[in-house]
């Protein structure tokens, strides 16, 4: 992560985004600058009003005399910039991690609590994947129904990391976290105790508005009425830099 720039040196700067000029201050990121101005950047790790992740990979953009992709989420703005946002490259990229998501759990939308309010399922209508191209691993992952209030579906995590870092960013308690490598990752309460065991959830349900799939999910939902509203995030985020 970037370290953050001294507001009294912040300046404005201009550049392009789609051929288009912009301005922004130097302290931001290239997805803030587009969503300030409603240029559509997909993602799911990304939350406004959370720290950044950049695990995705689903914000990706081009900078004009760069090979390279950079990620619009952890990439500052810079004078003279040239971004491209939409271009065949992005979406074979972006096709290609929503199917890999798609792929790596068991995302069975038409059985789904959230079917019809999931951002992977939103994802995956934007960037064209009606099907799947790479094998699925038809893992078997187990469903934690511990919580008398809520309920942790493995099988539907994409690992984004939002339900971590709403705990310990907004909530303060830190209940969440991830346990092992690559694709055998899990997200975990308290050194992997069962939900309802553990002794620093506050029952908030914070964690349960910011997952974007059906994982984690309000109990004694049915198909399609698990819907989630993240705009208490920012809000909080902006009354704490006022105090």
């Amino acid at each position: 992560m970037s370290m953050p720039v001294p507001q009294s040196s912040v300046r404005v700067v201009t550049f392009q985004i789609d051929g288009r000029d912009y301005s922004g201050r130097e302290d931001e990121t290239i997805i803030e600058v587009a969503r300030e101005n409603r240029i559509p950047i997909p993602s799911l790790c990304y939350l406004e009003g959370l720290s950044v992740w950049g695990g995705c990979r689903l914000c990706l953009v081009e900078l004009v005399g760069s090979n390279r992709l950079v990620a619009a989420c952890s990439t500052r703005v810079a004078e003279d910039m040239q971004i491209l946002t939409d271009t065949e490259r992005l979406r074979h990229y972006r096709r290609t991690i929503v199917e890999l998501l798609f792929a790596e759990r068991n995302h069975i939308c038409s059985v789904c609590v959230s079917n019809g309010h999931c951002e992977l399922q939103d994802l995956a209508q934007r960037c064209g994947v009606d099907h799947v191209q790479v094998p699925y691993r038809h893992a078997s992952y187990r469903v934690d129904a511990s919580h008398e209030m809520f309920r942790l579906d493995h099988n539907r995590c994409v690992l984004c990391t939002r339900c971590v870092r709403v705990c310990d960013e907004i909530e303060g308690a830190h209940t969440w976290d991830v346990m092992g490598r690559g694709s055998d990752c899990l997200v975990i309460t308290d050194m992997h105790q069962p939900w309802g065991q553990s002794e620093t959830c506050t029952s908030c349900g914070k964690c349960v508005h910011a997952c974007p799939t059906g994982a984690l999910v309000k109990q004694g939902t049915s198909v399609g009425e698990m819907t989630k509203d993240l705009h208490f995030l920012p809000y909080i985020t902006r009354r704490r830099h006022i105090r």
